[in-house]
């Protein structure tokens, strides 16, 4: 057995004879610009995870670095000429995959003023999506001010990892609520295997069963998030279900 199989057992694994093909071919979370946030930090380790990733049949990674007042003070200034610095060394190192760069934001007061200076990184082209996030243990105060001036904008927000947001746990409604006021949910691939905590797995479940997600992603900071996507989630049953409805990754 693998070091990952040996963390993680075999549970929710399907253990079929013929392997299941990931059939999403666009990441959109994951923090692969090196040194800029608490994601990759070297030019190298973003080829080893990218590798990794085009391993598992991604043709094209639209990463995201994490843009917050407090911590990480990112924008197209710095992270479009880091993504410049990372696709000529992929060139180089002769690794093809498509690259594109966005952020996750985090719902603070500084996004108010980006969004005001028209200074938010999208993607999916015409579409305008927008990963923005929470903090962990409370709502944002702002967060329905924020995207309704997005959505004002154009954009339509994408909220990341829905199901690792605790005060929404026992009020599994929210995710309901959040759809139908046109935020479309990503689910995080290593929720379906409670590498977070079992009640994160359990709200992912409940979003999967109702079909409120329009995203997966991987949200990888690391090689070691992709192996254990590699190894451990693409063959989950619960990621096999997550996939089983007409996700938007792919048209990105």
């Amino acid at each position: 057995m693998s070091f990952f199989g040996n963390i993680f057992g075999n549970n929710g694994v399907d253990k079929n004879n013929t392997p299941f093909i990931n059939p999403i071919k666009v990441e959109l979370h994951s923090h692969l610009i090196h040194g800029v946030d608490d994601g990759v930090q070297t030019l190298e380790e973003a080829l080893e995870t990218l590798n990794v990733m085009a391993s598992m049949g991604y043709t094209k990674v639209i990463t995201t670095p994490h843009i917050m007042s407090d911590f990480y003070q990112n924008g197209p200034n710095n992270l479009i000429p880091k993504l410049q610095e990372l696709q000529n060394y992929l060139k180089e190192q002769n690794l093809t995959i498509e690259l594109e760069v966005a952020a996750e934001y985090m719902i603070d007061d500084a996004i108010e003023t980006k969004i005001k200076n028209n200074e938010i990184l999208s993607f999916g082209g015409s579409k305008k999506y927008v990963l923005v996030e929470m903090p962990f243990l409370e709502e944002a105060r702002n967060f329905k001010s924020v995207i309704f001036e997005l959505q004002i904008q154009g954009f339509n927000p994408v909220l990341a990892h829905p199901e690792r947001y605790s005060y929404f746990h026992k009020k599994k409604e929210k995710f309901e609520e959040l759809v139908d006021n046109n935020v479309l949910l990503q689910l995080n691939n290593l929720s379906l295997i409670g590498y977070y905590s079992p009640h994160v797995l359990k709200a992912a479940e409940f979003i999967i069963d109702k079909k409120l997600h329009s995203f997966v992603g991987s949200d990888a900071h690391n090689i070691r998030h992709a192996l254990i996507i590699q190894e451990k989630v693409i063959q989950s049953k619960l990621y096999q279900k997550a996939c089983s409805i007409e996700l938007l990754n792919n048209s990105l």
